[in-house]
């Protein structure tokens, strides 16, 4: 933040009128955003940018497409906005894969905050089983939402990153030929763990577990959907829990023991959080992070050809490292833009929800239905009163009314920045 020496009207709220210099004094001497010190601003745009695309809910586009089948604008925003089927990978898909990298990157950057207040680490580790927990908890919660009881259910994203964050933590400060090590022996060890689990006979009926669709007769076919060792370890595992009836299969196809190779995922984000907190320079920075996201892009690939198909719904090892590569591009980005380049004005929009992560995504899951229908009832209110156009009917109507759904959440985000309310766990 500039000193009130420096300010002028353009920089009174730390943010610049004009484009810098690049990489000049003056272009980093005046954060945009004011930020705690050591804080990365790229981090919390990323983060401000996933959790908003999340909650959109696709601004409706898959709906929409369904109405404009001709039309081939329509239908690619559709399929991007949406979960491919079973193998493959659209935008939509690179959602939860975020949320796993990203809480690797910051692992770093907060635990360098609680050291500098002379938190030990055995105090430190205490924290991580306690936040685990809470995530796992919060995720039964949320997930339990306009049930008749408690839905035990572990496949939700925040009970995914609290039951591998503790192990993931371990790895802190251990250097990059153990973290890459220890990605190796979980992506491995799970692929064996697949790869030589028997697969059902030829009579087994995959239309009985909502697979007709999305199955192989190779040897892919220790990959298929709800037919597989996750699938059938949480049909005794989530019959554990009370239920109001018998667990047999997840309609999705998605299974509590996704959390193992989706910790590859988070200490590849834990490598570069702490690449981006090293003192090698920006420039250095960044390529790393693009020769990262090359790498396991092309990795991925191969793997997907030839060791298991790449398939987000079970987090198979070359979908973890497929969809890694994406999140090292996004991340170097956003660090391009507003760390790198010094632009940050612009980000401000994400950083409010960024820096709210966990609001956002509460807020989402369990306040969007309401906010519809308030909206609805009242611009009903309008229409009739004033005459104003019917802007949530039509075609396109569910892509204004998402997006006004958006736009309640994000002030709400506004508000609690604006009074340094933050929501941690």
């Amino acid at each position: 933040m500039a000193s009130p020496a420096l300010e002028t009207p353009a920089l009174k709220h730390g943010f610049r009128e004009d484009k810098p210099a690049p990489h000049s004094a003056a272009a980093h001497a005046t954060p945009a955003i004011p930020e705690k010190p050591g804080r990365l601003t790229s981090l919390d745009a990323y983060r401000g940018f996933i959790m908003l695309v999340m909650a959109s809910a696709g601004f409706g586009f898959p709906e929409v497409a369904k109405q404009f089948k001709g039309n081939p604008v329509w239908q690619f925003l559709g399929k991007q906005f949406d979960h491919i089927a079973w193998t493959g990978c659209t935008f939509w898909d690179l959602i939860q894969p975020s949320f796993m990298f990203m809480v690797g990157v910051a692992m770093p950057f907060s635990f360098a905050s609680r050291a500098s207040k002379g938190h030990s680490r055995w105090r430190n580790l205490g924290h991580v089983l306690w936040r685990s927990l809470v995530l796992i908890g919060l995720a039964v919660f949320l997930s339990s939402n306009h049930e008749a009881q408690t839905h035990f259910v572990f496949t939700n994203v925040l009970a995914q990153i609290g039951l591998g964050y503790a192990f993931v933590y371990l790895f802190l400060g251990r250097g990059v030929k153990v973290q890459l090590g220890a990605i190796c022996v979980i992506l491995v060890g799970y692929w064996l763990l697949f790869a030589l689990y028997p697969v059902p006979g030829p009579r087994f009926d995959y239309a009985a577990v909502n697979a007709s669709k999305e199955h192989f007769d190779d040897f892919f076919a220790h990959w298929n959907k709800n037919a597989n060792l996750a699938s059938d370890f949480d049909q005794w595992f989530l019959n554990l829990f009370p239920r109001t009836e018998q667990f047999v299969f997840q309609k999705e196809g998605y299974q509590t023991l996704n959390f193992i190779p989706s910790m590859a995922t988070m200490l590849f984000g834990l490598m570069a959080g702490e690449l981006l907190r090293s003192e090698r320079p920006a420039r250095t920075k960044l390529r790393w992070l693009l020769a990262g996201g090359a790498s396991c892009l092309v990795l991925g690939f191969l793997l997907n050809l030839t060791v298991c198909p790449s398939v987000k719904r079970i987090w198979t090892p070359s979908w973890a490292v497929f969809s890694t590569g994406w999140t090292f591009y996004m991340l170097a980005g956003f660090y391009w833009i507003i760390d790198f380049e010094g632009y940050k004005r612009w980000a401000f929009p994400l950083v409010v929800v960024g820096t709210n992560s966990i609001a956002m995504y509460c807020m989402s899951q369990l306040m969007k239905p309401w906010i519809r229908q308030t909206l609805q009832t009242h611009y009903a209110t309008l229409e009739d009163a004033f005459g104003m156009p019917a802007i949530f009917e039509g075609p396109c109507g569910i892509i204004w009314l998402y997006s006004a759904t958006l736009v309640v959440l994000w002030l709400i985000c506004l508000w609690l920045y604006r009074r340094k309310i933050f929501i941690r766990i």
